[in-house]
């Protein structure tokens, strides 16, 4: 089987998809495509694609039962530019391979990211990690943003003048902001890929990261679609239930309400809550 060339895909390379204020993501390579999926999940049979149908049910079956090596076949290339926070999250996922510019080498640029005001947001009373979901009130929300961009821009100039009093790069950098805006070249399998995107597209994510996860969902869509479709049917779009809770759901099916379920098998607290938010499909923290 030759190389795959899929058209969606060809006609985003190298295209920036701008994220947040000043970021960006662009697809700048890709290896395979579903048919290389497909390909690899039947080299033991020594047979060859099929139809479109029997190639998607494949494909879902494989996504399904977590036979995952065949999307592993597939690898995407992106030059992405995003904050430094943001950038500190996303490198946690440790399954790509990355090369990010760097401060010892270069004079960073004079970008630093700025919330809009819709996302500024006071901490969050029942999630002990994010923001909550109605934003500050106008005039916070813009206090807020001028200051933090005053801030960054006595930052930067600080870092300059250490620049040109001679101090080494390496050293005049430190005090820049997790604000600042930072590039990296990001290569990663189509299997690892859907592991970060299933975390970071999640509701429970940071919105900026989300953002660039968002679009980078687009992308293996154009690459991938078949397999990005079973992606998002059984992974984004699926709960799994611990064993206790599928006794409890069993319970449910026998005419028990979801309390009675859960009071039955000693399900208390946060286990609790869990369970019945799976079963109301709202997302808990």
């Amino acid at each position: 089987m030759g190389h795959s060339v899929v058209e969606a895909a060809e006609q985003l390379l190298d295209r920036e998809l701008k994220v947040l204020d000043k970021g960006f993501v662009r697809l700048v390579d890709y290896m395979g495509s579903d048919d290389r999926i497909v390909q690899s999940a039947r080299v033991s049979y020594g047979a060859g694609t099929k139809s479109f149908r029997e190639d998607k049910g494949l494909i879902n079956y494989l996504m399904r039962n977590r036979h995952t090596s065949p999307f592993e076949q597939v690898i995407l290339t992106f030059h992405t530019k995003m904050p430094i926070f943001v950038a500190r999250q996303w490198v946690r996922h440790r399954t790509a391979r990355l090369n990010e510019i760097s401060g010892r080498y270069s004079i960073m640029e004079d970008e630093f990211y700025v919330p809009d005001h819709e996302h500024v947001a006071a901490q969050s009373d029942d999630n002990k990690q994010g923001r909550s979901s109605e934003p500050l009130d106008p005039q916070a929300a813009e206090v807020f943003r001028v200051a933090l961009a005053e801030e960054q821009a006595r930052s930067y100039k600080a870092y300059v003048d250490r620049v040109d009093a001679g101090v080494a790069r390496e050293l005049a950098r430190v005090n820049l902001p997790l604000s600042l805006y930072t590039q990296w070249y990001w290569q990663i399998d189509l299997h690892n890929l859907f592991h970060f995107l299933s975390l970071r597209i999640d509701a429970h994510a940071q919105y900026e990261i989300r953002a660039y996860a968002t679009t980078m969902l687009d992308c293996a869509r154009a690459v991938a679609p078949i397999a990005t479709d079973a992606f998002e049917q059984h992974m984004v779009g699926s709960v799994s239930f611990s064993r206790q809770e599928y006794e409890a759901l069993q319970l449910i099916l026998t005419g028990q309400t979801a309390e009675e379920a859960a009071d039955g098998l000693g399900i208390k607290g946060r286990a609790r809550d869990r369970l019945l938010s799976k079963l109301s499909g709202k997302p808990s923290h």
